[in-house]
């Protein structure tokens, strides 16, 4: 008893140390606090979100050469630029390119960004060469997602040439029971989110520099 009583005191208190300290920072990894409280291309989509997480990383490129590689998102196209590796474990089939596609550049609201085979986000907004914004959610088999979704990538170029690329998730929930799936899908959002942030610095920066 008292074992199980030390247990549940730990695990309440890693839990409150994750809300406190972890998960505020994941949250808005890499952005500033001007950048997580702008307004951004998509935002008016979801009025009033539930959760709303902004990251960001600085590329040191001008935007047009970063856009390409957030046109030609998707499977069964550039791919995520994250863990390939963990994605196709639930059947993703999901490549990132290290090229800049000339096929999968045009990208238009009303298409859809494919995530998985079977399963899609619907292009609500393009701002061409700025901001690429899908929505969505992920049904559960014949169950719809409990919640509406938008997933925002915004460029700003920097007046010293470098841009800063923004992703913001935005998610509003229509059950009660979302944030029992949402958080912790939020958890493994940042991971990947993480990643794909430098793949496509690495890929943008790697491709404006002159070939020897």
């Amino acid at each position: 008893m008292r074992r199980r009583y030390v247990m549940s005191v730990i695990a309440v208190g890693a839990a409150a140390a994750y809300l406190l300290a972890v998960r505020p920072r994941q949250l808005r990894w890499g952005a500033t606090d001007q950048e997580s409280d702008q307004s951004l291309p998509g935002d008016a989509l979801i009025a009033n979100p539930d959760l709303t997480a902004t990251r960001a990383i600085t590329v040191h490129v001008a935007a047009d050469q970063v856009w390409p590689w957030i046109a030609q998102l998707g499977q069964g196209r550039g791919g995520f630029y994250s863990y390939d590796a963990l994605e196709n474990l639930v059947g993703c089939d999901i490549h990132s390119a290290d090229q800049i596609v000339p096929q999968w550049q045009a990208i238009t609201v009303g298409d859809q960004v494919k995530l998985h085979p079977e399963v899609g986000l619907d292009v609500a907004v393009v701002e061409q060469g700025r901001a690429l914004v899908l929505r969505g959610g992920v049904p559960m088999g014949t169950v719809p997602p409990p919640y509406d979704f938008t997933w925002a990538f915004v460029l700003q170029e920097q007046p010293d040439g470098t841009t800063r690329l923004l992703v913001r998730e935005r998610f509003a929930y229509t059950q009660r029971w979302a944030p029992l799936l949402v958080e912790p899908v939020a958890v493994v959002a940042f991971v990947m989110t993480q990643r794909m942030l430098h793949g496509i610095r690495d890929r943008a920066e790697r491709g404006s520099r002159p070939t020897t």
